[in-house]
């Protein structure tokens, strides 16, 4: 889609959020799980949704995301999210299964809806118990609205160690109508998809049936949430829901629409902007690290060399140190496994050129040096073995990071 034809049928939506689509409510309570923040909250669509979801590839996969893939397996709707932050409710057994299990329960007869249109998402420390007296009567005194307090009231109860809430809202037009895509999403630390901790909420009133969807976030998730790192470790709890229910009165999407690639592509801004400040809030983080690769043999090699240069600790300190080390970056495309020919590779640090044709490149450090200084840092690859591009978002890694990692649970 050409960027002029993109800002006419596709807008952001400043202070939008996940109650932004019609029909569409949300809510958050402290019920004491945490000391003091919110902790456990509810997304809710007025009738049953299309859905779209996917999981954390680590093989201990924690309760709620069994339940959760059991209620979208049966229903192949959704109607209702409940999360709650500070335990994970990760390598519990049994109980921790039944805990889910309960939280289902709870939620559907709080909403007066089937069970299997709940998801159940969970957060927090591994191997700990859920507090269930306390996750119950949080649920059932959780009010919700469609108004932005409901929203910042969700966002602000999935948290752990962010340190912002984090957002996204996109409008499209469908058949002349309004169609409108919220997100939420929380993460800060273990984020190295596929998936990582991290969760991701999105909601719409686009008329979108389930296969279609899932196809869709699958696609979208490979070049938005699956290109973030922080640290390279992948957690247990960890997923990205689309709920989709049609309230905005279009027919049906689907593949041959004409405006199925404008829908597609408002649902690729919101993923993108929340991978992205999932990114920038990466523990102890300072900067907001973009790397784009040019000119790869294929976009999946292009991926592979972003997300390689992004995750290198040594290029993510080299940056907190504001220090113009484009080695480390040469080293980081060079283990990558993509098709590369070093003497025809460019490197460029924002606006500076630092290396080409196999060599050094002369350029001004101090300036250089001064640039690393920005909140967003940008790193450029020009390769010569094809056309496709990629992108990866990352975060300098700082002293905070270890301290905060460190004290975990203490």
């Amino acid at each position: 889609m050409k960027t002029a034809e993109k800002e006419q049928l596709i807008q952001k939506v400043e202070n939008g959020s996940v109650t932004t689509p019609k029909g569409f409510f949300a809510g958050g309570i402290h019920a004491g799980l945490r000391y003091s923040k919110k902790d456990v909250g509810i997304l809710f669509s007025t009738k049953p949704a299309s859905v779209a979801a996917v999981y954390t590839q680590n093989h201990f996969q924690a309760a709620p995301l069994k339940v959760t893939q059991e209620s979208i397996s049966k229903s192949q709707k959704l109607q209702a999210i409940v999360v709650n932050s500070a335990i994970a409710n990760a390598c519990t057994g049994e109980k921790g299964l039944q805990d889910a299990y309960e939280m289902r329960k709870l939620t559907a007869e709080r909403l007066n809806i089937d069970e299997n249109l709940v998801a159940v998402a969970s957060t927090g420390v591994i191997g700990e118990f859920l507090q269930m007296d306390k996750i119950k009567k949080g649920i059932q005194e959780l009010q919700y609205s469609s108004f932005d307090e409901g929203a910042k009231e969700f966002q602000e109860a999935i948290l752990t160690t962010d340190t912002i809430i984090k957002g996204s809202c996109y409008e499209v037009i469908v058949e002349g109508k309004k169609v409108t895509i919220g997100g939420a999403a929380k993460g800060s630390g273990m984020i190295h998809p596929n998936m990582a901790t991290m969760l991701g909420f999105i909601t719409t009133d686009a008329n979108v049936p389930t296969p279609l969807l899932q196809q869709a976030l699958k696609e979208i998730t490979d070049v938005t949430f699956n290109q973030i790192t922080v640290d390279g470790d992948t957690s247990t709890n960890d997923m990205v829901i689309v709920m989709a229910n049609g309230e905005a009165e279009h027919s049906p999407l689907t593949e041959n629409h004409p405006e199925w690639h404008t829908f597609k592509e408002g649902l690729k801004l919101v993923c993108e902007d929340l991978a992205k400040q999932i990114a920038r809030d990466g523990e102890g983080a300072t900067k907001l690290v973009e790397v784009t690769v040019k000119g790869a043999n294929s976009k999946q090699d292009a991926n592979i060399i972003a997300k390689k240069i992004v995750g290198s600790s040594l290029v993510k300190t080299a940056i907190y140190g504001l220090d113009v080390n484009w080695g480390r970056i040469v080293a980081a495309i060079g283990y990558s496994d993509a098709k590369v020919n070093p003497d025809e590779t460019e490197i460029y640090i924002g606006p500076y050129l630092t290396f080409k044709n196999g060599l050094p490149q002369p350029f001004n450090e101090e300036d250089a040096t001064e640039y690393l200084k920005n909140e967003h840092v940008e790193i450029t690859v020009l390769l010569s073995e094809g056309n496709e591009e990629g992108k990866a978002w990352g975060c300098d890694l700082t002293y905070d990071y270890v301290k905060i990692n460190a004290s975990y649970r203490t």
